[in-house]
This record gives C-alpha cells, structure tokens and sequence, in this order.
C-alpha cells in the first residue's frame, strides 16, 4: 500500500460501498438476523498473480472492526486454479455488504498484476524497467497502479501534474521540439518546479533534433521497429534515458528489451488486462 494515502483508500472504500448499498442492503437486512456471525472463504478459480487481499482486510475492517482475516496467500503471489486467499469471520450483514466491492476490486487487480507479471518475466535478467502509463480507468488509478507494482513492473507518472511529457500533439501545437523544449525549461524556472522531462521522438530526424537541444530527461522512442530503435539507443549513447514506446506486446517486449533501451512503457499492463476469477463463499 505504499505510495497511497490512508485518506484516498478510506474514501474509496466509502465511495464503493455506498454505491452498492444507498439506504441498505435489504436482502441481507430481510433475512439475516443483525446479530448473526459467519465465515467465509476467498476461492481463486484461475491461473494467475494475486492482489488485492491487503484492499480487502481494509474494506472487512470498515464494514466490522470485530472482523477477523486469515490471510492464506499474500498479494504478488502465483495462484492457481483452488487455492484459498484468505478465510474472513466477521457479521453476516456486513460480510455480505463488502463482498461485491472486495471481488470487484480484487478480481480486477489481480489481472493487472498477472499481466505485469508476464510482462516482468519476459525481460527477466535485463537491464531494462517496465513502465505502465495512464491507460487506466477513471478515478481506480491507484489501485491500478498499486496492482502494476504488486505484479513486478514499474509506475510511470501518477498524472499531468508530477512529469513533463512533450508528446507528438503537444509539439505539433508548439511548433517544434525545440521550440517546445525551450518553453517548457522557462515555465519550470519560472514556477519553481522540478519536474523530469521525457520528449517523444516519430524518427530520427526528431531523435537528432532532441539531442541538440538536450535539456530533457528521457527520450521516448515511438513505434520504432526493433532494428531502428536499436540503432536510436546507440545514437544516445547514455547521454539520457531511452524509452520504447508504442504497440509493446508480450511477443514483442523481450526482443525490444535487448536493444539496450533502458526503459519500456506499455499500456497494455493497465488496459489490456482481463480480471481473475473469484469467489467468495460462506462456510457452512
């Protein structure tokens, strides 16, 4: 949980429970005694990487701080097909109040993180991080990023505010790269910030334009074929961080990764990433 401030994850769990309950959840308050105590378990019924138990010891704690967890697999590991997560005692009302934000989050966390983890695996042993990108979905972006690091890749920028990032519009509307590396160096001067730059390239003509301007950070290679973007790292030669950007699969990230180049975004983490089945089931 790194990285996200109790007060964001307090008002999410309220925000999601509130959505499901409004004025109550009148199955539950129709026929389930108030004082009434069960047990449950958190069934995985897919293959993948797990992530979202801490979430969920949060939501039970909410719903009932008498709600006791015993947490049997721990966010970032390998699932499989039958395992238990985790075993929750706590008041039935309140158990089942929890149990669609908890599997909803879970379940699409969990996805995020089996896709990170595939995609960590593929460059497994080289010199190279895998950066997720703001492809996410509207207000869940933390979780979501949460669930990149619990799959082993790397967060990018949180949003506009915490990176420059001169993309193809931004240069088109400034005029050049230059041009556009030079107004954003005075912006930051003149607004006191210090902010890391990463400047898109489309060929090597823009490539060469970045590094006679310099002033940047990172230099980020879009929809490179692998032989030029190798050839690009080279041209760089250290003098900044390289990124490889763009259409970046499972079948192409290995191959993209041994041109040398240091870092390697893909929105795939985020947007590409189905959810993992699971259930939660009351023990009799």
């Amino acid at each position: 949980m790194e990285g996200i401030s109790n007060d964001v994850l307090n008002q999410f769990i309220i925000d999601g429970l509130h959505e499901d309950i409004q004025d109550g959840d009148h199955t539950s308050l129709a026929c389930i005694p108030a004082e009434s105590r069960s047990r449950a378990r958190l069934l995985v019924k897919d293959d993948g990487v797990i992530a979202g138990v801490e979430l969920a010891e949060r939501v039970f704690k909410h719903v009932d701080p008498t709600a006791t967890i015993d947490v049997r697999i721990k966010d970032g590991s390998d699932v499989q097909y039958g395992d238990e997560a985790f075993f929750v005692e706590c008041n039935s009302q309140a158990l089942l109040k929890a149990e669609r934000l908890i599997l909803n989050t879970m379940q699409r966390m969990s996805g995020i993180a089996t896709m990170s983890s595939r995609f960590a695996l593929e460059v497994e042993g080289l010199d190279v991080k895998i950066l997720d990108t703001r492809k996410t979905t509207p207000l869940l972006r933390f979780l979501e990023k949460w669930a990149v690091r619990i799959g082993g890749c790397t967060n990018y920028r949180d949003g506009l505010y915490d990176w420059i990032m001169i993309k193809d519009n931004h240069i088109d509307a400034c005029g050049s790269i230059t041009k556009a590396i030079e107004t954003t160096q005075a912006y930051l001067k003149a607004n006191n910030k210090n902010l890391g730059i990463t400047v898109e390239v489309r060929n090597l003509v823009e490539l060469y334009e970045v590094l006679d301007a310099g002033n940047v950070t990172r230099i980020m290679l879009d929809n490179f074929e692998v032989q030029l973007l190798a050839e690009a790292v080279q041209i760089v030669d250290k003098r900044f961080e390289t990124e490889a950007s763009g259409g970046i699969t499972l079948q192409t990230v290995g191959r993209i990764a041994r041109t040398g180049v240091d870092f390697i975004s893909s929105g795939a983490l985020t947007h590409s990433a189905g959810c993992l089945d699971l259930s939660l089931k009351v023990i009799k």
